[in-house]
């Protein structure tokens, strides 16, 4: 298998490599964070600037489909 390459979350940075084992457990993290999203209230929602349906658009999101900055 080869290494995913990937940049951390400063755009300005280098780009790292990730193993698969690596980019698999960040994705899961990333599915954790969007499914605690779908959960908030409005009024939580509301204070990150985002709607109820904005969440849930990103809660369906596939495993896969990652930050853009991971590529």
């Amino acid at each position: 298998m080869t290494a995913i390459h990937c940049t951390n979350v400063a755009p300005t940075q280098k780009p790292r490599m990730l193993s698969p084992l690596t980019w698999l457990a960040d994705a899961i993290a990333v599915r954790r964070q969007r499914n605690k999203l779908v959960r908030l209230d409005d009024a939580a929602l509301r204070d990150i600037g985002l709607s109820y349906r904005d969440a849930r658009r990103e809660a369906r999101k596939p495993i896969w489909d990652v930050p853009s900055y991971w590529s």
